[in-house]
């Protein structure tokens, strides 16, 4: 006899273990039949990560090369980086980061009951690809001072090493990483699970903390920059967009959205 078994596309990703119970005379026999894993489906089109374009999903989430675009406005450069997401190990290192998150240590079962939902699954790995939150998280940031005593941040060129370090110094942060890193990281983390992901960079970048649409510098009267706002610029910035429709906004906000893993201030 051959069974087909088939799951609902808002299905929650990650490992099942399978049985067969076979019900006869009054009798049930079960049968353990082994252990599978659940992913996102861009391919399926009820799934929320659908993407319509075969050659858009051959890239965003296939391609396991790309290329980062940093440096400056006048002078960009465009280093190659390996999301390795195929490799050995990665797909078990992503789904014990979903287990590591504080959402899932705070309530287990309604972090696993959201896991079908990509917009919340996005989340929790922006959380956990920075350890800023004294979460396990993969990677720590570090923006001035010396590195010698770990890698510089300019030194990586994919991401799985770094998934691979994470995992066999017992899920400590990797030492170090900077906008481009954690985006690399996120995006190889993210096509695994099966959510098509891209890298954006943007050049005169800036950060604005107090939420008023402008970057505030202070002066003294003689003409002295005063260190008193935290508003930031940056030559440049990496961050990600991942594919998925947005039922809680509305079908005008379907198609890439932002996710930014870079530690700049506490989120929820």
């Amino acid at each position: 006899t051959n069974f087909t078994i088939s799951s609902p596309a808002n299905a929650v990703i990650g490992r099942y273990n399978l049985f067969l119970y076979v019900t006869s005379e009054n009798k049930t026999f079960s049968r353990y039949l082994g252990q599978f894993v659940l992913l996102f489906n861009p391919w399926c089109p009820a799934d929320a990560v659908f993407i319509a374009n075969e050659n858009e999903r051959q890239e965003y989430v296939l391609n396991e090369n790309g290329i980062i675009f940093v440096g400056n406005a006048k002078y960009i450069e465009a280093r190659g980086w390996y999301y390795g997401q195929f490799q050995d190990h990665l797909l078990n290192i992503c789904l014990t980061m979903l287990d590591l998150s504080l959402y899932y240590r705070q309530d287990a079962a309604s972090d696993v009951s959201r896991r079908g939902d990509p917009k919340y699954v996005g989340r929790v790995i922006s959380s956990m690809i920075n350890g800023n939150d004294n979460d396990n998280g993969v990677l720590l940031g570090k923006w001035q001072g010396s590195f010698h005593s770990h890698e510089n941040p300019s030194r990586w060129d994919g991401s799985v090493v770094i998934l691979q370090k994470w995992r066999q110094d017992n899920y400590k942060p990797v030492q170090y990483g900077q906008c481009w890193v954690f985006a690399g990281v996120m995006c190889t983390v993210l096509r695994c699970l099966g959510i098509p992901t891209r890298l954006v960079s943007n050049f005169n970048s800036a950060h604005d903390v107090d939420r008023n649409l402008s970057i505030d510098k202070y002066y003294d009267s003689s003409g002295k920059s005063l260190n008193i706002g935290k508003d930031s610029t940056w030559d440049y910035h990496v961050w990600n967009e991942s594919w998925f429709v947005r039922p809680d906004l509305g079908p005008s906000y379907n198609g890439w959205q932002v996710l930014d893993a870079t530690p700049q201030e506490q989120s929820r």
